[in-house]
């Protein structure tokens, strides 16, 4: 008889080699694309990155990836179970590009005329180490309160804005520069294609993404040979090696507690509370789903300390200099097929803690270039959309798609300024908005041919779209399961939110580079320049308050039998045209959730199941009156009665029970 406690559990083995090639070039791939877009879009400098942001990276980093591997080394005694994985834990790639795009950005673009570059860079920097902390208090909280919020928000309602931000913000803009750049990144977007898609394995085990990074690199490096200028400059590279030393983080709570201190610095956060709150939400709920993923894959982890170290890690990213929190992976079945254990996730986190405090992160990212490494955040992407179906009942996917308009207009607002600029319009979207209602005000029709105010409306400001993605699919998922009262309750939380100011409403100043929205709070009521237009969305509010009312007397009305589903009526088939013959036919017996008599437009009348205890096997024909006499519904139906379903829907329910 084997003695199961005496039983070994390495930590380190020959998968592991393969699940630290897998995960360090995953994080080393967001370090190159957070690095290039905190240059481009945010006005960072390298000493920033170098000194501040990647030192901070390697503390979180070095936080989750001890805990998971040795939580897993503590489940794996626990459970005797000697092929226990990690949890793969990393930067939270939702999260970077949502922070990003939607947090330090518009505050670089808003304060560089007034601060400088770089005193607007400085201030975005810790916009986005508040917003990090933020989101990590949320996941912390989420430890404690993750399953009331996975009971009352549908999975269709949050998963419809990581679906929407997976494949327009993340999928979306780095296939437009591989396909601009398709010499050096297309190679590389087949590999990984190749590997995840098609489910090869290279010779020698090589990671397809250290395949596809070393090819792209490759190419990159050899560009030089038929274009000119050279994509990658040797001349960089030995200016980055200066940055090589001791660069140890620091923390900034005294940098964030004056921050704070400032009236309209807290103004600005509270406006970012559309970005931070939900990407808190979202990331506690897709740390659940890993964790449950893992335990279906036969590891199974504590729920409460997995979250709860999610949440410390990215708040010791914040307080330490990064803008970005970390997360638990996903694809942890991938590593344990690998046969990857626990020396993986140490590995990992040795390698970023010696990079990032030795100042190699700057030589790393002047060597290889973002486009070697894009289709994995590509992939990525694509992933993210794939599961946000995959995870969400059949009958819920519309409700996921409605979530993606409001990203589509945040997409179109995120990309105007950038036309503008590129085309030397440095007067901002006021002459825009000003010019686009003059047009209205004067044509005959008073039509138009786009609409700026409604796709700004529908993005909001401070890209408050994530709360409108969520609100609207929640709707929806609601309406589709016929819960009007629920229904009724997000539409009136709608309303709510939007009077508030935190979504639909924005402001747009005059000016040089006034090329984003800004937040019009409700307790804002003025001191800004002359020709600000501000758009309050009362008309919206409204609509969402009568909307709510309207679902609400439908709730009420159904608990009376005055509305009839239509599933009901195709269900029920039975029809009789009263006035052609007089014969009845019983069809299945269904509870009716409507009236017992209905007319259709086809003059028949539907006529209800056979009450209990009566005899339906009588051939006799009943004689039925030239006059339709309405009946009651049998048996009378509560006020919470729920329509009687076939053993086919409740095996349904139970497959996405488990699902």
């Amino acid at each position: 008889m084997t003695n199961t406690s005496r039983e070994t559990y390495p930590l380190l083995c020959k998968g592991d080699i393969d699940g630290f090639f897998g995960l360090a070039v995953d994080n080393l791939v967001q370090v190159l694309v957070l690095a290039a877009l905190c240059k481009q879009v945010c006005g960072f400098s390298e000493a920033m990155l170098v000194q501040r942001v990647l030192p901070g990276i390697a503390v979180s980093l070095l936080i989750g990836n001890l805990f998971y591997s040795l939580h897993a080394w503590w489940v794996a005694r626990r459970d005797h179970n000697p092929t226990c994985t990690a949890l793969p834990y990393g930067i939270n790639t939702v999260s970077m590009f949502a922070f990003i795009f939607f947090v330090m950005r518009p505050v670089y673009f808003q304060f560089k005329a007034s601060l400088g570059d770089a005193g607007a860079a400085d201030l975005a920097w810790k916009m986005g180490l508040l917003a990090c902390i933020g989101s990590g208090v949320i996941e912390l909280l989420g430890s404690f309160v993750g399953g009331w919020i996975r009971r009352v928000t549908p999975r269709a309602a949050l998963l419809s804005a990581l679906a929407a931000i997976g494949v327009i913000f993340i999928a979306g803009p780095f296939a437009f520069q591989i396909y601009e750049r398709p010499i050096v990144a297309m190679l590389p977007m087949m590999i990984i294609l190749v590997v995840y898609f098609a489910q090869v394995r290279f010779p020698l085990g090589l990671p397809g993404g250290l395949v596809a990074l070393m090819v792209g690199t490759g190419l990159a490096w050899a560009t030089g040979l038929w274009a000119k200028p050279e994509m990658m400059s040797p001349a960089a590279v030995a200016e980055a090696k200066a940055w090589i030393g001791v660069h140890t983080p620091h923390v900034y709570w005294r940098d964030l507690l004056e921050l704070v201190r400032h009236a309209e610095h807290r103004d600005l956060l509270i406006g970012f509370l559309g970005v931070i709150v939900p990407m808190g939400l979202i990331n506690a709920l897709g740390s659940l789903q890993n964790i449950e993923s893992a335990e279906a894959a036969g590891d199974r982890f504590r729920t409460g300390p997995c979250m709860a170290v999610n949440g410390i890690g990215s708040i010791a990213a914040g307080f330490c200099g990064s803008c970005f929190p970390t997360t638990i992976y996903i694809g942890h079945p991938g590593w344990k097929a690998l046969g990857a254990r626990t020396g993986y996730s140490i590995l990992n986190a040795v390698f970023f803690t010696v990079v990032f405090f030795l100042g190699l992160g700057s030589v790393i990212t002047s060597a290889v270039p973002m486009e070697a490494g894009i289709a994995i955040v590509l992939w990525i992407g694509v992933i993210i959309t794939a599961q946000s179906y995959e995870a969400t009942p059949k009958e819920h996917y519309a409700a996921v798609a409605m979530g993606f308009f409001p990203a589509v207009a945040a997409l179109a607002v995120l990309f105007l300024p950038n036309v503008l600029m590129s085309v030397g319009a440095k007067a901002g979207i006021q002459p825009i908005i000003s010019g686009h209602l003059d047009l209205i005000e004067k044509a005959a029709d008073h039509r138009d041919a786009w609409w700026p105010v409604g796709i700004y409306a529908l993005a909001g400001a401070n890209s408050s779209f994530v709360i409108t993605c969520v609100i609207i699919s929640a709707i929806s998922a609601k309406l589709i399961d016929r819960d009007f009262k629920a229904a009724a309750i997000w539409t009136a939380i709608a309303c709510v939110l939007t009077v508030m100011g935190l979504q639909h409403a924005f402001r747009i100043q005059p000016g040089p580079f006034e090329l984003t929205p800004r937040e019009l709070l409700v307790w804002q009521r003025g001191g800004w320049p002359e020709g600000t237009f501000l758009y309050r969305a009362w008309g919206i509010a409204i609509g969402y308050g009568v909307t709510a009312v309207m679902f609400y007397v439908i709730h009420l009305l159904r608990q009376r039998g005055r509305f009839v589903d239509l599933e009901f009526l195709r269900r029920q088939g039975d029809f009789v045209d009263l006035t052609k013959t007089r014969t009845v036919v019983h069809g299945p017996e269904v509870s009716p959730i409507g009236p017992s008599v209905v007319s259709t437009s086809s003059g028949h009348t539907l006529l209800p199941p056979t009450p209990p205890g009566v005899d339906d096997t009588s051939t006799e024909t009943p004689v039925v009156e030239d006059e339709t006499i309405p009946l009651e519904p049998w048996p009378p139906a509560s006020p919470d009665a729920e329509p009687t379903t076939s053993e086919e829907d409740a095996s349904d329910d139970d497959d996405e029970t488990h699902r």
